[in-house]
């Protein structure tokens, strides 16, 4: 299992090399699909081969020798609780991308192919990276596909889209770089300093410490980069911009996938490594969620473009994300995880919507629309579920993890009282109000448009993709607990080891070496100076 976990992280990068050996355009369709359509067939056997009574130890476990003997660098992946639904996510979501552009994209299809194969080796390797350096090359490798999918294959102002895209988290990449390097040169050769498995979680092995202020300049560094890709307000404003310029392909696996390694970086590096830092500064990071998630719906009800409306959802939703993690509860860590993949899903689906549209249409304005549930009834149906499903209706996916977010917000011991809670929750209202509201108007009332009355409805390729997603929607929303059972001992596990070696650094730290700002951070709430200057805490 452990050579098949391997295969399945690199059969698409070896995919692309039997792109360049096809001549025809159909054939280097025809190659992706059944790259991505293997990759995930093969996948299976880890999911159903995954023990779920474990699901806080790494499975599937590869080590390979040093790279880098002095910093305990070293190749090692696997999949514990945590990774394996977000990397079952990118599988699934792989044939679906290489057929959401079957017919869109017609100029060099061997470099857009490749690029899409090699954005899902770099994704789904990081979803597998248990040692931080190999975390950090797939995380930064990510980068380059999409940056060209959105440069050559985008919209007419791609290159906008594209420079913003690549400074933004760029910048944060190079800061998470500094930060890496201190940690390992602060170290020296501790053993486990860069290993997720055993000690990791206790903060880069048994035989290091860090204290408050390297948790907190670290965890600075770390979260911003983090924060960045989420992308979390007000570090967001790349993000508009790439979604609607990308191709649709590349609009999908950025919902999808790529916002999804902010969130799981926050839950994977910050929390375990930095816990004193993370536990103290989860109010502002909780402010800064709940803002996102006001404004990115304020500012989605006013968008005139459906691609720009779904876009700015995602600032949203992801907002709710980032609150249930810093809650720092299992309720509200489970409802994290879990709402990571609900997003991928159900937004996911309304980018492959959008792109069904406007192949069409040629336009993405809602003016453009109106009436066409009558004339492409299919469409209007799979339409108002993804709809449905990314307001959150009981039932189907959307309402189960952000129930749980903002039951687990509402009882957080680490926000001080219930307003982000509640306040969050108006982001559930105003979600209805801008999706609903949306959907009436391309889909009910006159057509006005004669275009919209030859407009054809799905056809089966456009179904085969959307159903399997309709039908995860559905699964999720009815029986959560198949899915989250895969990270509840995992969540579990890693909330308390955190929570423990936060309480053994409070009792050996004082707050004399730390800048006044921070340690009037460290000193509210949560921990209390005796006459030596050392902390212990109240809790």
């Amino acid at each position: 299992m452990e050579l098949l976990l391997n295969i399945v992280i690199y059969l698409p990068v070896a995919g692309i090399a039997a792109l360049f050996a096809v001549k025809s355009d159909e054939a280097v369709k025809w190659v992706s699909l059944v790259v991505t359509f293997a990759a995930f067939i093969l996948s299976l056997p880890l999911l159903f081969g995954f023990d779920i009574a474990n699901s806080a130890v790494p499975q599937y476990l590869t080590e390979g020798g040093m790279v880098f003997s002095g910093m305990d660098v070293k190749y090692l992946v696997g999949l514990d609780g945590l990774s394996l639904l977000l990397f079952m996510l990118t599988t699934l979501m792989g044939p679906i991308v290489i057929l959401s552009s079957w017919n869109s994209v017609t100029k060099s299809l061997k470099g857009y192919y490749s690029m899409l194969l090699l954005l899902q080796t770099a994704s789904l390797g990081v979803f597998a990276a248990l040692d931080l350096v190999v975390f950090y090359v797939f995380f930064e490798l990510s980068l380059i596909p999409m940056y060209f999918l959105i440069g050559i294959w985008g919209g007419a102002d791609r290159i906008k889209a594209t420079i913003k895209f690549f400074i933004y988290t760029l910048v944060g990449s190079l800061l998470m770089l500094v930060a890496l390097l201190y940690l390992g040169y602060d170290a020296g050769a501790s053993t486990g300093l860069y290993d997720f498995t055993s000690d990791w979680r206790y903060i880069s092995g048994p035989e290091y410490t860090l204290g408050l202020v390297e948790q907190t300049w670290l965890f600075l560094a770390f979260a911003l980069a983090f924060c960045i890709k989420v992308p979390l307000f007000p570090f967001h404003t790349w993000l508009p911009y790439a979604h609607t310029e990308a191709p649709t392909a590349g609009s999908v696996v950025l919902a999808a996938i790529m916002l999804k390694l902010g969130t799981y970086g926050l839950i994977r590096v910050a929390m375990p490594a930095f816990p004193n830092a993370f536990m103290e500064f989860a109010p502002w990071m909780a402010v800064l969620a709940v803002i996102g998630i006001i404004y990115g719906a304020l500012v989605a009800m006013v968008q005139k473009d459906v691609k720009k409306l779904v876009a700015y959802s995602s600032v949203s939703h992801m907002g709710f994300v980032v609150l249930g993690i810093f809650a720092f509860n299992t309720v509200s860590m489970q409802g994290a995880i879990i709402q990571m993949i609900n997003h991928g899903l159900a937004t996911g689906a309304l980018f492959l919507i959008v792109g069904m549209i406007y192949d069409r249409r040629h336009t993405r304005m809602i003016s453009d629309f109106g009436g066409l549930a009558k004339q492409i009834p299919v469409f209007a149906v799979m339409f108002m579920i993804a709809t449905l499903a990314s307001i959150g209706l009981p039932g189907l996916n959307g309402f189960v993890g952000e129930f749980l977010i903002l039951n687990g917000s509402f009882f957080s011991e680490l926000y001080a009282n219930k307003t982000y809670a509640v306040l969050s929750a108006t982001g559930v209202i105003l979600a209805a109000v801008y999706m609903l509201w949306m959907y009436q108007r391309v889909m009910f009332g006159p057509i006005t448009q004669e275009e919209n009355k030859t407009l054809s409805d799905l056809n089966a390729r456009e179904v085969g993709l959307l159903v399997p997603l309709m039908l995860f929607m559905f699964w999720i929303g009815i029986r959560p607990i198949d899915f989250t059972q895969y990270s509840e001992q995992w969540v579990e596990s890693y909330i308390d080891a955190s929570a423990q070696k936060g309480e053994q650094v409070l009792e050996t730290s004082s707050l004399d070496e730390l800048p006044d700002w921070t340690a009037r951070l460290y000193d509210v709430g949560t921990v209390e100076r005796e006459d030596d200057g050392t902390l212990v805490s109240t809790q």
